[in-house]
């Protein structure tokens, strides 16, 4: 791999930073740095995304007729790369990363008229039914029911850990339409609007104080049919193309300037005669950790150059996703140590960007504790690292 830039990325680059400098305000790097969920809080997450919107520039994956830049993939991953480190705040994927590919790949064309403009403006704000209680990591072992009723379809049941479904006006959704022999047959993907009646939203608090997921009931939710994506009973294609986009890499940027704070966070920590940073234990993983981030950053270069090639990347993606979430729990647990004892305040109203009060303790810890907690999830979300090592062990070991 040549990881040279030429001339014209290098430009593009530069183009990248200015715009950052100028449209990255103190509300805005605030709202990143205090944020201890996995997801961003939705008020900075939408007021970034509209000024993304505004520049062109809110889908960087998404090609020039759907409304996107139309870039290349060093182009995004430098775009990427130069966000995390000016400290911007991540985007919401439901939506830009997950429904509208979907819709792109399945949905019919007045599907992609309506959604994606609204998509790429904000308008819409989506959430994911997907898991529900007693299936676990079973996406197949959904029972929401979706029973066909003239031109709608009646849905009764429940879904679970659904992120910011407090928040969304819209849903994509699995639902159950058929008892198929394998539980991947009889699924049905479908879209569907959060005021419809029948529908209620009941919060999940996290141990760090946070609400991000929901569980979400159905109670006689009529749907139509227009809003299917893709056959009836053929869900299940449609979902395992929709993963593809989730379980994505493009963490290393983000983990970079993670490790850079801590190094930082640390190298004011006093410790004896000298500082946190001094200490050779914390030294020796604060450098196992940078030497872990080289080899998620080298697999997500071995990607890039197999999609620019137009080469199916496969399995490397399972692999990158349990590198990257481990590496992120490593990270959070260095963080919590140099926070210490100012780690320990339960101040969750003081994570949100627009409080004014002063944390007890120094600003640094105020998400240690959060981002800790949090960042156990990592191992679960968007597919346990138990299924992705299954695929590892199938796809690359042949076992």
């Amino acid at each position: 791999m040549n990881l040279d830039l030429s001339e014209d990325d290098t430009r593009f680059r530069d183009q990248v930073r200015r715009f950052l400098d100028t449209a990255l305000d103190d509300d805005l790097r605030r709202g990143a740095e205090r944020c201890g969920s996995l997801f961003q809080d939705y008020a900075t997450n939408i007021r970034w995304h509209r000024i993304l919107y505004r520049q062109g520039w809110v889908a960087p994956a998404w090609p020039r007729r759907f409304g996107g830049p139309g870039w290349t993939l060093v182009q995004r991953y430098l775009f990427q790369a130069e966000c995390a480190a000016a400290g911007a705040p991540s985007l919401a994927p439901m939506g830009l990363g997950m429904c509208g590919p979907v819709l792109m790949g399945h949905g019919t064309a007045e599907q992609q008229e309506h959604y994606l403009p609204r998509i790429l403006s904000g308008e819409d704000y989506w959430c994911q039914g997907y898991s529900e209680p007693g299936a676990g990591s079973d996406l197949a072992g959904l029972n929401l029911r979706a029973e066909r009723d003239g031109d709608h379809y009646r849905l009764n049941g429940s879904k679970i850990w659904t992120t910011h479904a407090q928040h969304a006006n819209r849903m994509f959704l699995l639902v159950r339409t058929h008892a198929g022999d394998k539980p991947q047959q009889g699924i049905t993907f479908l879209l569907m609007d959060m005021d419809t009646p029948g529908i209620s939203v009941e919060p999940i608090i996290f141990s760090s104080g946070d609400h991000e997921v929901n569980t979400v009931y159905f109670e006689d939710v009529r749907v139509p049919v227009t809003q299917r994506v893709g056959a009836e009973n053929d869900g299940w294609t449609v979902a395992k193309y929709l993963l593809e986009f989730e379980r994505g890499g493009g963490g290393a940027a983000r983990l970079e300037a993670l490790l850079r704070r801590i190094r930082t966070m640390a190298a004011a920590t006093p410790n004896g005669a000298g500082t946190l940073l001094d200490d050779p234990d914390f030294r020796r993983r604060l450098d196992e950790a940078g030497i872990l981030l080289d080899g998620v950053r080298m697999s997500e270069f071995r990607i890039l150059s197999a999609l620019s090639r137009e080469q199916n990347p496969g399995p490397a993606s399972s692999v990158l996703k349990t590198r990257t979430g481990n590496l992120n729990q490593r990270l959070t647990e260095l963080a919590l140590e140099v926070a210490g004892l100012w780690a320990t305040p339960h101040q969750p109203e003081l994570r949100q960007p627009d409080s004014l009060e002063a944390p007890v303790g120094p600003e640094s810890a105020l998400t240690a504790s959060a981002r800790y907690l949090n960042a156990r999830a990592v191992s679960i979300a968007g597919g346990t690292d138990e299924v992705q090592r299954n695929i590892i062990a199938k796809l690359v070991l042949g076992l």
